[in-house]
């Protein structure tokens, strides 16, 4: 398994019923690589649940520390990384691939990942998580400018 090369990183986590089982998972991985870990919910299996519930405040916590990262999971992570980019100061990636979790630091310096529970088996989502972390931001000038674009645009409206 390709292991998280950086270490002691806050990590905020939240998830909907189709992420509960596979979220403990993570934040047990995550705690036995050194990360401190916060967990916004949900903590008992309710199938009526609404992700935007958790995964607003995931990536609330996110926005107000900028040295920490987030993980939002659903069954498809589809509708969690659009909650979580309601949020001002978020840059949410769905990652479904090791490039596409590469990418998302490295060109959209993103500081929350969504991934699909239901997509994939949990050795693999481990390594999206891992890969995520291991990434730093480029800091091209390219990349700088187009992250300043959209967080001009945020911040206008």
């Amino acid at each position: 398994m390709f292991l998280c090369q950086t270490t002691g990183v806050k990590i905020h986590i939240g998830s909907d019923h189709a992420g509960l089982e596979f979220k403990a998972k993570i934040i047990a991985h995550l705690k036995q690589n050194g990360h401190e870990v916060v967990d916004h919910g949900p903590f008992e299996y309710d199938a009526q649940d609404d992700y935007p519930i958790f995964c607003i405040p995931t990536a609330q916590a996110v926005a107000k520390d900028p040295n920490s990262f987030g993980i939002v999971l659903g069954g498809s992570g589809n509708g969690e990384q659009i909650a979580a980019n309601k949020v001002k100061g978020v840059r949410a990636a769905l990652v479904w691939s090791k490039q596409t979790a590469e990418l998302a630091r490295q060109h959209n310096n993103a500081n929350v990942i969504s991934i699909g529970g239901r997509m994939h088996d949990e050795a693999f989502c481990l390594q999206l998580v891992d890969t995520f972390l291991a990434m730093p931001f480029t800091n091209d000038e390219r990349h700088v400018r187009r992250i300043n674009q959209i967080s001009k645009f945020e911040s206008s409206n």
